[in-house]
C-alpha cells in the first residue's frame, strides 16, 4: 500500500507535467487516506525522497501543523535517513533555506525542508514577492485533516505559481463530519487537495494487522433520574456532575483497581535491552480544569491507598481556539505564558513532581515546557511512566508502540475520536493484541459512527454534493413547515415546541448558509427580512433559555445543537441601528414602526442583544431637538462610565488600573484574563494560601463582570481612556 500511494502521488506530478494547464490547480495534487499508526510517516518520506529526485522539482516542503510533530517528524526522518531533510527552527532559518543558503550566507542546496504551518504563514505573509513562488515546489502536507489547512491552501494558491500540493492523513474530512464554518468550497480534505489517490482505512490496516484492533469499555458513571421524565438517558450529563467529587474519586479508583489488568502488568516482555512489565496510559479529560481536578485526587488518594503508587504525569497549555471543529480535540499550542495564574501555578507544581520523581529540571517557562514535553514524550514511549493525564495533547499525531490503554472523560467524535482511539494500537508484540479503550462518558454511538465513516473507503469528499435547485428545494420545504407549525409572531409553547423548532430553524439557517453561496437565492428567497430576523430572535431567546441554565438546574439538552455561528452571521451593527434611529428622528419621532424595526433589528443580531436596553432608552429619550449622533456617544459614555464604577466599587478594584486594563481591551479588541491581569486590578488581593477554589472563585467572578462590561460597550462607539 505503501508503493502504490507514492507511485500514484508521484505519476501525478509526471501527469501534470505533460499537461502544463493542471499546474496551479487542485488537479497538480491530492490526498492519501492512510489510517492512523499505518506507516504515513514512512510512505511520505518516501514520497519526498523520490520527489526531490525527479527531474525539474526544485524543492519538497514537508509542512506539519504543530511544533511537537515538527520535532516527532524530524526524528522520524533521520531514523529512515541520517540527514535527508532539514529542519528550521524559525522563520529566519526557513527563509534562508528556501533560497538556498547556510548559515553563513554560502550557496547550499536544501531539497527537502521540514516545516511547520505556521512557519511557512509567517513566511508567505512576510513576503509577498518572493523568486521561490517561481521555482517547482512539491508541497507534502501531513496530518491534512486539521482546519487551518483550508487557509492555507488558499495562500499557497495564490502565491506559488509552479506548484504540486499533496495531502496525507489518517482522517479525512468528509462532507458527514465537516465544520459549517470557513469557506464552503474548502472545507474536505478533497476540496482543499483534490483527488483521493490512495486508501487504507483502518479495516484494512486492522485486516493486514498494520495495527490493532480495539477493545471498548463503557463504565457508566451517572444515572438518570428515575422520576424525571425529560431524562431518559444517563449521558444526558450536567456539568456539575462532571466535577463532582464522589464521580472524580469513583473514577480514580476505578483505574487504580483496574490498572494492572488493562496494561497487562503481569505479563513482561522484552523491548531493545529493557525488560518491561505491560504497558502505560493516557487520560483524556474535558478540560484544564477537570485535568487538575484528577490529578489532585490521583495524588490524594494514592497517598491513601497501601503499595507503590502509579506514575502520574500532567500536561496542558493554552487552548488557542476556544471553538473546535465539533470533533471534540481543538488546536492546543505549547503556550503557556497566556494561562490563567491559577492553571500556570498548577502545572507548575505538577511540573515540580514530577522533577522529584525523575531528577529533572523543567517549569512553565517557553523553553522549560518544550523540553517539558519532550522528555515526557520519551518517557512515554519507553514505558517509565505509568499514566499522563492530558486534555488535548499527545491525542494527536503521537506514537508510543508500549501505549495500550485510553481513559476517557471526554466527549469525542468523529475524526477527534478517532485520532485520540488510535494513540492505542500500535503493533508492539504479541503481549499488546488490541488497543485499550474505557470510556467514563456514554460514546457508544459516537465510536459507531466514527467507525462506519473511517472504515468505508467510498466515503464521499465534497461539501456542496447537490445542485442549487435540490438546496432550494429543501429550503423551501422546511421553511413551509416553520411558517406552518410556528407562525409569527407566537412563540413556541412547551418543551417539545421549542425543541422541535430549534431542530428545524437550526437546519434552515445550515440551507441558508450553503444558498447564500449561490446568486440566484436572492431571488429566489420567500423569506422576508422581517420574519427572518424575528424567527431569528426567537433562536436567539432559545439558546439563552437552553445552554445558559441557572446553577441549580438540570442541563437536558445534549441532543440539542444550536447553529450559533450561523446566527452570527447577520450584518446588524451599531451605525445600521443609528441610521434607523435618525430615520425615527426625521418623523418627529411620530414613526413607531421604525421603533419597532429597531427593536427587531437589535432581537436578531447576537452581537446587539446585550446592548438592546441601551438602545431602548436611547430610543425613548430622542425629540426633536436632539443631535442623534452626538447625544448617542454622550449616552454611552455617562452610561458606561455609571456602570464601570459600580464594578469597581462593588468589586472593591482600582479604578485607575481597571480603566487601564478596559483601555487596553478596547485597543487590542480583545479582553483577556492571562497572567496577574486581574489580580493587579484588586485593592485586597487574597492571599496565595487561600484556598484554591476561593482564589480562583474571585478572579472568575472579575473577569466575568468586566468580560461583560467590554461585550455590552463594545462596538458601539465609545471612546474609552
Amino acid at each position: 500500500y505503501q508503493i502504490v500511494a507514492t507511485e500514484r502521488i508521484l505519476n501525478r506530478i509526471l501527469v501534470s507535467e505533460n499537461k502544463k494547464s493542471m499546474l496551479g490547480t487542485l488537479d497538480a495534487g491530492g490526498y492519501v487516506w492512510h489510517t492512523t499508526g499505518s506507516g504515513k510517516t514512512l510512505t511520505s518520506f518516501k514520497t519526498a525522497r523520490l520527489a526531490a529526485q525527479m527531474e525539474g522539482v526544485d524543492k519538497v516542503l514537508f509542512v506539519v501543523d504543530r511544533k511537537d510533530l515538527d520535532y516527532q517528524t524530524m526524528r522520524e526522518y533521520d531514523r529512515f535517513e541520517k540527514g535527508a531533510a532539514n529542519g528550521s527552527k524559525s522563520t529566519t532559518v526557513l527563509q534562508r533555506q528556501l533560497e538556498d543558503r547556510d548559515k553563513n550566507g554560502a550557496p547550499h542546496e536544501y531539497k527537502i525542508l521540514v516545516t511547520t504551518i505556521q512557519k511557512l504563514s509567517i513566511f508567505i505573509s512576510k513576503n509577498p514577492k518572493h523568486p521561490v513562488y517561481d521555482k517547482h515546489v512539491v508541497l507534502v502536507f501531513d496530518e491534512c485533516h486539521r482546519s487551518q489547512f483550508g487557509d492555507m491552501h488558499a495562500a499557497i494558491t495564490k502565491h506559488f505559481k509552479n506548484y504540486h500540493i499533496f495531502g496525507f492523513t489518517g482522517t479525512p474530512i468528509f462532507a458527514e463530519n465537516a465544520t459549517m464554518s470557513g469557506n464552503p468550497q474548502l472545507r474536505t480534505t478533497e476540496q482543499a487537495f483534490g483527488d483521493k489517490l490512495h486508501t487504507y482505512t483502518i479495516v484494512d490496516a486492522i485486516r493486514d494487522q498494520n495495527v490493532l484492533p480495539f477493545r471498548i469499555d463503557y463504565i457508566r458513571t451517572i444515572r438518570e433520574k428515575e422520576d424525571t421524565e425529560d431524562e431518559q438517558v444517563y449521558n444526558i450529563y450536567r456539568e456539575g456532575a462532571y466535577k463532582g467529587s464522589e464521580r472524580v474519586d469513583q473514577i480514580v479508583n476505578y483505574i487504580l483497581d483496574h490498572f494492572d489488568q488493562k496494561t497487562k502488568r503481569q505479563f513482561s516482555y522484552k523491548r531493545g535491552d529493557q525488560r518491561l512489565m505491560g504497558f502505560n496510559s493516557l487520560f483524556c479529560t474535558a478540560s484544564i480544569d477537570m485535568a487538575k481536578v484528577y490529578y489532585a485526587a490521583f495524588k490524594r488518594i494514592q497517598a491513601e491507598r497501601p503499595g507503590e503508587p502509579l506514575k502520574v504525569g500532567l500536561i496542558y497549555s493554552f487552548e488557542t481556539n476556544e471553538v473546535d471543529d465539533g470533533c471534540g480535540l481543538p488546536d492546543e499550542s505549547f503556550d503557556t505564558e497566556s494561562l490563567d495564574t491559577p492553571s500556570r501555578d498548577f502545572l507548575e507544581a505538577a511540573i515540580a513532581d514530577y522533577n522529584a520523581m525523575y531528577a529533572t529540571n523543567f517549569d512553565t517557562s517557553s523553553d522549560g515546557f518544550q523540553n517539558y514535553y519532550k522528555d515526557l514524550s520519551d518517557k512515554l514511549k519507553k514505558r517509565e511512566i505509568d499514566l499522563v493525564i492530558v486534555v488535548n495533547m499527545f491525542l494527536t499525531g503521537f506514537d508510543a508502540t508500549t501505549l495500550n490503554t485510553l481513559w476517557v472523560d471526554k466527549n469525542l467524535k468523529l475524526h477527534g475520536l478517532i485520532q485520540a482511539f488510535s494513540r492505542t494500537n500500535r503493533i508492539l508484540n504479541t503481549v499488546k493484541n488490541f488497543g485499550n479503550i474505557v470510556c467514563f462518558r456514554n460514546l457508544e454511538d459516537e465510536v459507531n459512527a466514527a467507525i462506519s465513516l473511517f472504515g468505508d473507503k467510498d466515503a464521499g469528499g465534497i461539501v456542496l454534493l447537490k445542485p442549487y435547485e435540490e438546496y432550494l428545494e429543501e429550503y423551501q420545504e422546511r421553511l413551509a413547515e416553520l411558517v406552518r407549525d410556528f407562525p409569527l409572531p407566537d412563540d413556541p409553547l412547551g418543551e417539545e415546541a421549542e425543541k422541535a423548532f430549534i431542530r428545524l430553524f437550526g437546519t434552515i439557517l445550515r440551507l441558508r448558509n450553503i444558498l447564500t453561496s449561490f446568486d440566484e437565492f436572492a431571488q429566489d428567497d420567500t423569506l422576508s427580512a422581517r420574519d427572518e430576523q424575528d424567527y431569528r430572535s426567537i433562536y436567539a431567546d432559545l439558546y439563552d433559555k437552553w445552554r445558559r441554565p441557572k446553577a441549580d438546574a438540570a442541563l437536558i439538552n445534549d441532543d440539542l445543537v444550536f447553529e450559533i455561528e450561523l446566527l452570527r452571521q447577520v450584518d446588524i451593527n451599531i451605525d445600521y441601528i443609528l441610521m434607523l434611529v435618525k430615520k425615527y428622528h426625521d418623523t418627529n419621532c411620530a414613526d413607531k414602526v421604525i421603533v419597532a424595526d429597531i427593536m427587531r433589528a437589535v432581537s436578531s443580531s447576537y452581537e446587539l442583544r446585550n446592548k438592546k436596553d441601551l438602545i431602548e432608552q436611547f430610543v425613548d429619550s430622542i425629540n426633536s431637538s436632539t443631535d442623534v449622533d452626538a447625544d448617542w456617544r454622550k449616552y454611552i459614555a455617562e452610561q458606561s462610565s455609571r456602570e464601570l464604577a459600580a464594578i469597581v466599587a462593588e468589586e472593591r478594584l482600582d479604578n485607575e488600573a481597571c480603566r487601564k486594563y478596559l483601555a487596553r481591551a478596547f485597543r487590542d479588541g480583545d479582553i483577556t484574563d492571562t497572567g496577574t491581569a486581574i489580580i493587579d486590578l484588586m485593592l485586597d488581593k487574597p492571599s496565595r494560601f487561600a484556598p484554591e477554589g476561593e482564589y480562583a472563585a474571585r478572579k472568575f467572578s472579575i473577569f466575568e463582570r468586566l468580560k461583560a462590561f467590554f461585550e455590552r460597550f463594545s462596538g458601539v462607539g465609545l471612546e474609552f481612556e
